[in-house]
């Protein structure tokens, strides 16, 4: 299993790599820039990533801009929907219009808000078929 953690605060993508690191390879990534670059060469290498912890607010490019780059990259290589990276957006944004953006703009899998809490993301993890504990 693979992880790609995108957060512009280090706090947080260290949080994220400590909770997930005994389940999964994590690489981390501090803009949408980095992730779509980190994600273009994983499905060039063959070694796909599994799951993608986006922040929404970041610099350069933001986790929606990120995310949808995300999909287009993985149309372009023949992988249909069912089969795409699981994206659990991490963001302090609780608001609807930002759920609603996440889901059925860009195509997230999961949302959740800051700070994460270990248990809850990996009940998450859990529920979509990515971890066993």
């Amino acid at each position: 299993m693979r992880a790609l953690i995108v957060d512009d605060d280090f706090y947080c993508r260290s949080y994220l790599q400590e909770i997930l690191h005994p389940y999964m390879y994590c690489d981390t990534a501090v803009n949408g820039d980095e992730a779509i670059f980190a994600f273009r060469r994983a499905i060039s290498e063959e070694k796909p990533y599994d799951l993608i912890c986006l922040d929404i607010v970041m610099p350069e490019i933001d986790g929606h801009k990120a995310l949808r780059e995300i999909r287009a990259i993985e149309k372009e290589n023949g992988v249909d929907e069912d089969n795409g990276v699981k994206v659990v957006i991490t963001t302090v944004l609780d608001d609807n219009e930002e759920t609603h953006n996440a889901f059925f703009l860009g195509g997230a899998t999961s949302y959740m808000v800051k700070p994460i809490d270990e248990a809850v993301i990996l009940s998450e993890l859990r529920k979509l078929g990515l971890i066993r504990l």
